[in-house]
């Protein structure tokens, strides 16, 4: 088994190895808005959830090197406060992929995709209309993990309001066949959620 010492090697190389074993990846497909109006999507990949009382999810946005470090999407939720977390499920993944560009921040990713705005209940980002499962968040706050290329910014927010499809919902249980939502894997690679087995916990 090779040992790897991350500070010795290109931090390049390094993300690499994070996206190639940190597998299967939930996509956290984020829309928000800008304190001028304008639209923004984008999906994140390291995101998951990180409290229940009360509902927290996060996801982490890289550091670019360029002119243009951040995300737009985290300049738009500093500013406002607020963003809508959509699933991404197999039938919008064309779309999903489409926002991943590298675009300017006067581009309105729901006209670049197709995918539809929906009003929010609570906050003033949309929700996309054709995702099975959004979530309207506050911002709680933006964890600074590192400022150099490559490091990263957390951001957690609070989920205020939970939008299910109700053919996904047995009670409070989601019905997997029917999301079938993607997973991340490294590089352009990404997976489907159908492959399962179950293992009850050990009393």
């Amino acid at each position: 088994m090779r040992a790897i010492d991350p500070s010795q090697h290109d931090p390049n190389d390094i993300y690499k190895l994070m996206i190639g074993v940190i597998v299967p990846r939930p996509i956290a497909f984020v829309s928000s808005l800008d304190l001028a109006g304008v639209r923004n999507l984008a999906p994140f990949s390291y995101f998951t959830g990180c409290s229940t009382n009360p509902p927290v999810v996060c996801f982490c946005t890289s550091v670019r090197n360029g002119p243009r470090p951040y995300k737009d999407t985290l300049h738009n939720v500093r500013a406002t406060g607020e963003f809508v977390v959509n699933i991404v499920s197999e039938e919008i993944a064309e779309q999903m992929n489409m926002t991943s560009a590298e675009v300017p921040p006067e581009v309105d990713e729901f006209e670049l995709s197709g995918l539809t705005p929906l009003a929010s209940d609570l906050v003033k980002p949309p929700r996309v209309a054709e995702s099975k499962v959004q979530m309207e968040c506050r911002l709680r706050q933006i964890i600074d993990v590192s400022d150099k290329p490559g490091g990263g910014k957390l951001v957690l927010g609070e989920v205020l309001r939970f939008h299910i499809q109700d053919a996904l919902l047995d009670g409070y249980k989601i019905d997997a066949d029917q999301l079938r939502a993607i997973g991340r894997m490294g590089g352009p690679t990404y997976t489907r959620t159908r492959d399962r087995f179950a293992m009850q916990r050990p009393k």
